[in-house]
């Protein structure tokens, strides 16, 4: 866990970059209910207190980074204290919660307050103009700003692999992302398996239902793809442990992540399919168990 707050620190510097201070500000909000949820829980349950292996400071990083950088602060203390209680303590705590925490209280998020989880603002604007594009140089109103996923401003290519697009804090840049899960396949905290079979069932599911091959590489880098695949999708207690079983998770990841995308009514769909793949965990490590040599014959 420790390791994975590593890999994160470079999306967070990002996001302060491209979004101010406030982006620090409500990483910091959720990472603190997180963990006073965790501790305040389990003191009043007469639990160990388990704040100090790191996984609610992970819960809260990775909730805050699936927000808009101007969502109200009550709005996301209360998200960290649902992903903590809810989703993770009352099922038994680490280890237990058959869910994502932070996807879960996001999507919960998206369920009671809409209007403020699509309310993105438009990055900073200095790397823009040193790139020498007049994407953002006329935005006035950054409060209504639409992500190019929601059908708002297009951006090319090298912007959206730096982060400059309106979005969620975390979720901007491609390559602060990608040094993040450099850093955790160095430390063999997770492997290349799902995240890559996510990314290409993705770009397969998408091209099939009509996105151009020329935008496909754009599409790839918008949202929160590469977020989901390498920080969430590989969650060590949601997702499958089981070699096949990971690989039917992902490539379902991939496909509904697809179909929410280009047939659905929302712009975004990773969370949800990993959501929904979480709840398919148990059915895939039954089903996928690889039988021992030898066994299955009866005997005569």
């Amino acid at each position: 866990m420790r390791d994975v707050v590593i890999a994160l620190i470079p999306t967070l510097l990002a996001g302060i970059y491209f979004f101010g201070l406030r982006a620090l500000i409500v990483t910091l909000v959720s990472v603190a209910f997180a963990v006073l949820s965790e501790y305040v829980y389990e003191k009043l349950a007469k639990k160990p207190i388990t704040i100090g292996d790191f996984s609610a400071v992970v819960t809260g990083m990775l909730l805050a980074y699936n927000v808009p950088v101007t969502i109200p602060y009550w709005m996301i203390a209360i998200a960290s204290i649902f992903a903590i209680i809810v989703v993770k303590q009352l099922y038994g705590g680490i280890g237990m919660n058959f869910m994502n925490p932070a996807l879960a209280a996001r999507a919960a998020l998206m369920a009671s307050f809409p209007t403020a989880m699509a309310n993105y603002v438009a990055p900073n604007t200095a790397i823009s103009s040193f790139l020498h594009s007049g994407t953002y140089s006329n935005l006035v109103d950054a409060a209504t700003y639409a992500t190019p996923l929601s059908k708002g401003t297009e951006v090319n290519f090298l912007e959206a692999f730096i982060g400059i697009r309106g979005g969620c804090i975390g979720e901007v840049s491609t390559l602060c992302l990608l040094i993040g899960a450099g850093y955790l396949l160095y430390r063999k905290v997770i492997s290349l398996r799902i995240p890559v079979i996510f990314i290409i069932s993705t770009a397969v599911v998408l091209t099939l239902t009509g996105t151009p091959i020329s935008k496909l590489p754009v599409q790839l880098f918008m949202g929160g793809l590469i977020l989901g695949a390498f920080f969430m999708a590989t969650d060590y207690v949601s997702a499958p442990v089981n070699r096949k079983a990971q690989i039917f998770f992902a490539i379902g990841c991939g496909v509904v992540t697809a179909l929410i995308r280009n047939l659905g009514a929302l712009p975004e769909g990773v969370s949800y399919s990993i959501l929904f793949m979480n709840i398919f965990t148990p059915l895939l490590e039954k089903y996928c168990i690889p039988k021992v040599f030898g066994e299955g014959r009866d005997k005569k």
